[in-house]
C-alpha cells in the first residue's frame, strides 16, 4: 500500500477495485496525528495500490459499507481530534468521482460498533465504545437510509456491547453475538429485525468471546471462530449458529489459538482464517474450515505475520490480505498479500 495502516477498513467495490480507508499509521491510542484520513484504491488487474480522495475526518476502527448504489459509506471511528477521541461524523466515498462527501451524523458517537447492510438498503450501526474512564459500552442503535443521507434511532440492543459481530443472515435479521460490555466478556447473541426494529435475546454461544471472527455460510449457518476469551486469552475454538434452532453448537476447534484474526468466505463454501495473535505473538498461520466435515485444516502461511488487517475476497475468488501489524513496537504494514484457493 501506499501508507502502512492498521485498524482500517477494506470494502469491495462493485468495480471489483478494494477501496482502503483510513486506520492508524503508528501507535494504538488515535492521538490526531498518528490517525489516517487518507485511503486507496487496489486494481486486482495490476496488482497495485493508488491513491484516491482523502476522508473529510481522520479515523481508526470506524466502518465502511458497501451501499446498492456503490457508494460507501464510512462511519465513526476513533480520534483525537474531537473532545472525546470518538466521531459521529459519517462520509460516503463515490468510486465515479474517486472522493469523498459528508452526509448525516449518527445521534451518537461510537468507535468499534458494527454497519451491516440490510435487504432494502438501510444500514444498521449497533453498539460500540465511547472512550472515557473508564470507557463506556453502547447500547443503543441506528439506520442510516441512503435516500435521506440521515441516521435515525431504532431499537436498542438488550446489552451493551463492542467488540462483539453482526451477521445479516438469509432472512434478513442480523445476528449479534458476544463482544464486551458493562459486566464484563459476554456469550450472549440478539438478533434484530428489521421488521419491527427490535432486537431480542437467541441462544447463547457455548464460550464468551470478543474480537472473534463471524462468516455466514452458503447454507444459512453462521460460524464463529476464534477471539479473545477469559483472562483476555486468545482461543481456538469455533462454534456453528443455526438460525432454524437459534442455537450454538461447537464446531472443530482452529490448530491455533487467535486473537482478532480475519475471516473469509470463498467462493467454493470454505472459510479462509488468517492471523490474528496467539497471546505472545501475531501469526503468519491460516487454516480452512470445511462446513462439510466441520474440521480446520492447514491453508499454509501468509509471508508475513500480522494482526489488525483485512482480508477481502476479490471478484475472481483471490482473497487480498492487507496492512495490520506484525509487531507492536515495529508499527502497522504497508505490505500486502493475496491467497489463491
Amino acid at each position: 500500500m501506499a501508507t502502512a495502516r492498521e485498524y482500517h477498513t477494506a470494502t469491495l467495490l462493485s468495480d471489483g477495485r478494494v477501496l482502503i480507508v483510513g486506520g492508524g499509521d503508528g501507535t494504538t491510542d488515535y492521538d490526531v496525528t498518528d490517525t489516517l484520513a487518507s485511503a486507496e484504491l487496489y486494481d486486482p488487474a495490476s496488482g497495485t495500490f493508488n491513491p484516491t480522495g482523502s476522508m473529510q475526518s481522520p479515523r481508526g476502527q470506524g466502518t465502511a459499507t458497501l451501499l446498492l448504489d456503490g457508494r460507501v459509506l464510512v462511519t465513526g471511528g476513533s480520534n483525537d481530534s474531537s473532545e472525546t477521541g470518538v466521531l459521529a461524523t459519517a462520509e460516503l466515498y463515490d468510486p465515479a468521482s474517486g472522493k469523498f462527501s459528508p452526509t448525516g451524523s449518527m445521534s451518537t458517537a461510537r468507535s468499534d460498533a458494527t454497519a451491516t447492510l440490510l435487504s432494502d438498503g438501510r444500514v444498521l450501526v449497533a453498539g460500540g465504545l465511547v472512550v472515557g474512564f473508564p470507557p463506556k459500552a453502547l447500547a443503543s442503535a441506528e439506520l442510516y437510509d441512503p435516500a435521506t443521507g440521515k441516521f435515525n434511532p431504532t431499537g436498542s440492543m438488550t446489552t451493551a456491547r463492542w467488540g462483539f459481530t453482526a451477521t445479516r443472515l438469509t432472512d434478513g435479521r442480523v445476528l449479534v453475538a458476544g463482544g464486551y460490555g458493562d459486566s464484563g466478556l459476554l456469550s450472549s447473541a440478539e438478533l434484530y429485525d428489521p421488521a419491527s426494529g427490535t432486537f431480542s435475546p437467541t441462544g447463547s454461544m457455548t464460550t464468551a468471546r470478543l474480537d472473534h471472527a463471524a462468516t455466514r455460510l452458503t447454507d444459512g449457518r453462521v460460524l464463529i471462530a476464534g477471539g479473545d476469551g477469559v483472562s483476555a486469552q486468545p482461543v481456538a475454538s469455533a462454534e456453528l449458529y443455526d438460525p432454524a434452532t437459534g442455537k450454538f453448537n461447537p464446531t472443530g476447534s482452529m490448530a491455533a489459538d487467535r486473537g482478532g484474526p480475519t475471516a473469509t468466505l470463498l467462493t467454493d463454501g470454505r472459510v479462509l482464517v488468517a492471523g490474528g495473535y496467539d497471546g505472545s505473538e501475531d501469526l503468519a498461520s491460516a487454516e480452512l474450515y470445511d462446513p462439510a466435515s466441520g474440521t480446520f485444516s492447514s491453508a499454509g502461511s501468509m509471508g508475513t505475520a500480522r494482526s489488525d488487517h483485512t482480508a477481502t475476497l476479490l471478484s475472481d475468488g483471490r482473497v487480498l490480505v492487507a496492512g495490520g501489524e506484525a509487531d507492536p513496537l515495529s508499527g502497522p504494514l504497508a505490505s500486502a498479500e493475496l491467497f489463491q484457493p
